[in-house]
């Protein structure tokens, strides 16, 4: 029997203009609102991130911050 699929967590998050427009291009190629396309991401993390290229764009993520908060 398949998993019923409900929203039950609630998260305040804040994100960058650029992350929000392709959030919203994902959802809608996707045919997924936010919210569902948020947990899509998250469920299936592992599968979907190449680690290696993951832990480089964090770090160059990380390196911008700073001057991104300015």
């Amino acid at each position: 029997m398949p998993k019923r699929f409900r929203l039950t967590r609630r998260v305040p998050i804040a994100m960058t203009e650029d992350a929000y427009r392709r959030l919203k291009s994902f959802a809608a190629e996707a045919g997924l609102d936010e919210g569902e396309a948020i947990s899509f991401v998250f469920e299936n993390f592992d599968g979907i991130t190449d680690e290696e290229g993951l832990l480089h764009r964090l770090r160059r993520f990380n390196l911008e911050l700073d001057g991104r908060k300015k």
